[in-house]
């Protein structure tokens, strides 16, 4: 053969990533709603499993877990732009909760401290002495 031949011979090797999507502690079920967005389009299409770059039995799997989760009416079957946006940020993963369980409740407390000045000392005189409990 030619070299100017084998310069356009294509490799018979094809290369499938592994899915970045789904990590192995992953369920795939259709309560798990952060993980089910992520495989649908805006307007409530299924993404292809080309474009999921997922093995044929995972594709089924979430194909399966949508549907169900469309029926139960935990997903619209045509979503609206509103919704998607709220449901992605109600459904999201919470990456801090477990490491840090008191950090919510002690930043709403600061918040609230520096949103209102003075804040225990004007409760402390509009609540009588006797329902005082803090």
């Amino acid at each position: 053969m030619d070299k100017s031949k084998r310069l356009f011979v294509k490799s018979k090797k094809s290369i499938r990533r592994s899915s970045p999507l789904i990590q192995s502690g992953d369920r795939i079920d259709y309560k798990n709603l952060s993980l089910l967005f992520k495989f649908i389009t805006r307007e409530g299409k299924i993404l292809s499993r080309r474009v999921n770059k997922l093995t044929l039995k995972q594709q089924r799997l979430i194909t399966i877990a949508i549907k169900q989760a469309r029926i139960l009416s935990l997903l619209p079957f045509v979503n609206s732009s509103t919704f998607l946006k709220n449901a992605k940020k109600k459904y999201a993963k919470k990456k801090y909760a477990k490491s840090f369980p008191n950090a919510k409740q002690k930043y709403a407390k600061k918040k609230y401290e520096k949103s209102v000045p003075n804040a225990k000392q004007k409760y402390e005189k509009s609540v009588p002495n006797e329902k005082k409990k803090i």
